[in-house]
């Protein structure tokens, strides 16, 4: 008895350690031209020059990191409609992903996908003077950002 519930918080306190958001490796393709302003599974019209997906269980809009792990590209493609329904494949991708991928005239590639989480770590506030006045400004370049005084005047 004491054995198992030991064995039992341990993988308690794993599960802890784990990240909530699994990721999936699995086959990736992309849509014809042929649907091409066609409506998606949510209602908004596919269009191959946006970062859209197919996916079988995550909700409507939720964003994807895909990584193309032969050559580490990645992108994030928002989801807009269900499938692919094909054993084989767990994503289908727009045409702009699959491009900016490199998975063009692959087919059916290998990818890695993971629900995308908003890092704000990224974004660190820093201070910097304007007409004698102090302004705190958010972004995520940082105190790299360049202001020109002479173009926010006009």
């Amino acid at each position: 008895m004491k054995k198992s519930f030991f064995f039992i918080i341990i993988l308690f306190i794993n599960t802890l350690n784990s990240p909530v958001f699994a990721q999936q490796k699995g086959g990736a393709s992309y849509y014809a031209d042929k649907f091409h302003g066609r409506k998606t599974s949510s209602g908004i019209p596919y269009h191959r020059d946006s970062l859209t997906c197919a996916h079988k269980t995550y909700p409507f809009g939720t964003i994807l990191e895909v990584i193309n792990p032969k050559n580490g590209k990645k992108v994030l493609v928002e989801v807009t409609d269900r499938g692919p329904y094909s054993r084989n494949k767990i994503i289908d991708l727009s045409y702009a992903a699959a491009k900016q991928l490199d998975i063009i005239h692959q087919g059916v590639t290998t990818v890695e996908l993971s629900e995308w989480i908003w890092d704000l770590t990224r974004f660190k506030p820093f201070v910097f003077e304007f007409n004698n006045i102090f302004v705190k400004v958010s972004h995520p370049a940082g105190k790299n950002l360049k202001i020109d005084k002479e173009k926010v005047l006009k």
